[in-house]
């Protein structure tokens, strides 16, 4: 399926559209991290929280929980907000 990336994780990807595979979000971001370490942790914290900063959303919705099914013929968009003082 086709993920695009937030412009912060794209120094992972080096683009901003890119292809993974996952019957939920938590496969698909495994599949994320298998193609582009480290990409994971900047998305989801130590307790596999998804981080507060960081929203995802497939096919228009947005997702809240990792074991939400994703359609693998659809699209998957990752935001991250950025932040600073």
């Amino acid at each position: 399926m086709k993920v695009r990336i937030a412009s912060p994780l794209r120094s992972y990807t080096g683009r901003s559209t890119v292809n993974a595979s996952g019957s939920t979000l938590a496969a698909l971001l495994d599949d994320l991290e298998r193609q582009y370490p480290g990409i994971r942790f900047r998305m989801i914290d130590e307790q596999e929280r998804i981080r507060p900063h960081v929203r995802f959303f497939a096919n228009g919705k947005q997702i809240f929980d990792l074991m939400q099914p994703l359609d693998a013929a659809g699209e998957v968009i990752i935001v991250q907000a950025l932040s600073g003082g």
